[in-house]
């Protein structure tokens, strides 16, 4: 699946969009099963949508970009005449959305063809896409083990090459996690970058939106086509449009492997596919980014507070049609001190400070992108430096701390995990974070790393 290359084809007339969207419904029908990706297909939609694109190739018209490519979006997104689940049982009684979110009809203006709704945990809230009322994603690379979270069914759509291109959402690491548990390219943008209209959020002052893709030129061309300005956000800074190809073009970048919070707490695999990346940029310089333990602790709490707040009514009327992981979360978020909640965005914003300044010196910093490789679905514990810790909060102990600064970051899967020797030979990623608005210099590292065949999503084995 893929989508460059697709719509190609297709504005050329050498294959139909009709033709596409057949053989994705009917590969969905026939493998879904097995990865639970999708919560809702809208073939109706698709269908129509596909017919539209040919009906413009055939008149000679220009469908777009995304002429004819299959796509998805994780439930929190608004489809018109769905109703947005956000993974919630709860979310069942309200009425389908009267129109797309603002992405979706960036997306369908150039060609795109929407095929449904993507798995997630619970209000977004965790990192394994273990949901208690739709079921568990599966990875692609191993049907035993998570798909990550909470994007879980996006990442999975794309690693098992449902779609081309999936849509997910970034409040502590819920891109970049299934990205590297998956084995696939995840774009978290900068914090305003991307509109957020007719998303249903977890933490305002965290949520990015952004793409999935197994290949980098997909990844750019989503960027590309999802920006523009919305007024009906306000949390979107337009900054005007940034348009990317991925160009191998590194010249004078500053690039530095972060050390101290990035180089503990995980296993060897994921400091080797750091390594590795590092060896193939030919860079040996470490930057620590200060206080970013901190600046996680924060995190957390603030995300628990903003979340039980948007949640306090149905906590206080339907506690129990809540998965009771989420609900008790929400509910310790409600109880936090107000004093507590005053000191973490102190720390945010004294950590953001000292994090933004590591960018006067370094254009791009590497780090892992998760601790491990995905673990087993239901494994509630792992064992990290000879300590057992709660799987679920640490696949975002690399994550959390970027998000709460809103930095934008590829996350880029090892091409080779085998070679690597990862456990099983499962897929595993690393972050590329850059300053504000750098992401144009992210693409160049990445399109450099793939040329160099460090980084590309690898093959689902059979």
């Amino acid at each position: 699946m893929r989508a460059a290359a697709l719509a190609a084809e297709i504005r050329a007339g050498t294959r139909r969009a009709v033709d596409v969207v057949e053989e994705r419904l009917a590969d969905i029908a026939a493998r879904n099963t097995s990865f639970n990706a999708f919560t809702d297909v809208t073939a109706d939609r698709a269908r129509a949508e596909a017919a539209a694109v040919d009906v413009k190739v055939a008149a000679g018209q220009d469908p777009g970009l995304l002429a004819g490519v299959p796509v998805a979006v994780k439930n929190l997104f608004d489809l018109k005449g769905i109703t947005t689940l956000a993974g919630a049982k709860i979310e069942r009684d309200t009425p389908p959305a009267s129109r797309d979110a603002f992405l979706v009809r960036q997306m369908q203006a150039q060609g795109a063809v929407m095929l449904g709704a993507l798995n997630m945990d619970e209000y977004a809230y965790g990192f394994t896409t273990e949901n208690e009322h739709f079921g568990p994603s599966h990875n692609p690379h191993d049907l035993t083990r998570m798909a990550g979270g909470s994007s879980g069914g996006s990442a999975a759509a794309v690693a098992g090459g449902l779609v081309a291109i999936t849509l997910g959402s970034d409040t502590n690491g819920s891109i970049r996690v299934p990205a590297s548990l998956c084995g696939i390219w995840g774009l978290k943008p900068t914090y305003g970058r991307l509109s957020r209209q007719g998303a249903f959020l977890f933490a305002a002052s965290f949520d990015h939106l952004g793409p999935f893709a197994r290949e980098l030129m997909d990844l750019a061309l989503s960027y590309n086509v999802l920006q523009g300005e919305d007024r009906e956000d306000p949390a979107q800074r337009w900054v005007g449009k940034q348009l990317v190809r991925p160009e191998p073009e590194i010249g004078d970048l500053r690039i530095a492997v972060a050390d101290d919070h990035f180089m503990r707490g995980g296993h060897a695999e994921g400091f080797a596919a750091v390594q590795a990346v590092a060896r193939a940029l030919g860079t040996t310089r470490r930057v620590t980014i200060p206080d970013a333990g901190m600046g996680r602790a924060a995190a957390f709490l603030i995300t628990m507070a903003e979340g039980a707040n948007l949640h306090l009514p149905n906590l206080r009327i339907r506690p129990d049609d809540f998965d009771f992981a989420t609900r008790d979360r929400f509910l310790a978020g409600a109880l936090l001190p107000a004093q507590w909640l005053q000191q973490a965005q102190r720390v945010r914003a004294a950590y953001r400070a000292k994090a933004l300044r590591v960018f006067d010196d370094v254009d791009v910093i590497i780090a892992p992108a998760t601790p491990y490789v995905a673990p087993e679905i239901g494994q509630n514990m792992i064992e990290v430096e000879g300590v057992n810790i709660p799987v679920r909060p640490n696949l975002g102990v690399y994550t959390q701390p970027i998000s709460c600064i809103g930095l934008p970051v590829i996350a880029a899967p090892i091409a080779d995990p085998v070679g690597l020797g990862t456990p099983g030979g499962m897929p595993i990623g690393v972050q590329l974070i850059g300053a504000p608005w750098a992401e144009d210099k992210l693409f160049r590292v990445a399109a450099m790393l793939e040329k160099l065949g460090v980084c590309a999503s690898p093959a689902v084995r059979d």
